[in-house]
């Protein structure tokens, strides 16, 4: 998957088609359920490029940003999410898409806050800090 995310290839699909739960039976009325594979493009597509959810994109091979965020809980509450991780970390491990020796945390929504800013001042102090920029 170098370069943007154009979607699940039908080899890609085959992969995770079986993970999923029966797709519901028709309502009478209302919107028909999108596929689950628009779905899962949808939620990846958000993953790779970390775009918001009201930047998902709109066509044949997407899903509704409400359809993919409902799915996204039931996922989550039925165990589909837990099975798919290891299905998607083992596909990157062997294509060699994941650096396992590099992480990186996102501390944009710590609860800390205002402590971290209280320990950088005191850490600062120490010296544990350098004072020049790279």
């Amino acid at each position: 998957m170098a370069g943007p995310f154009e979607g699940l290839s039908n080899l890609e699909w085959s992969l995770f088609e079986d993970i999923f739960p029966k797709p519901p039976e028709k309502r009478e009325g209302g919107m028909p359920h999108s596929s689950f594979r628009y779905v899962l493009n949808t939620l990846l597509y958000i993953l790779i490029t970390g775009c918001r959810w009201c930047d998902v994109p709109k066509g044949e091979i997407w899903a509704s940003k409400s359809s993919a965020h409902r799915w996204l809980k039931r996922w989550e509450l039925d165990g589909t999410l837990e099975a798919l991780q290891p299905e998607i970390l083992g596909i990157g491990q062997e294509k060699g898409l994941i650096n396992w020796s590099y992480g990186e945390v996102d501390g944009s929504f710590s609860p800390w806050e205002g402590r971290w800013s209280w320990c950088c001042l005191r850490w600062k102090r120490k010296g544990y800090f350098n004072t020049h920029s790279y």
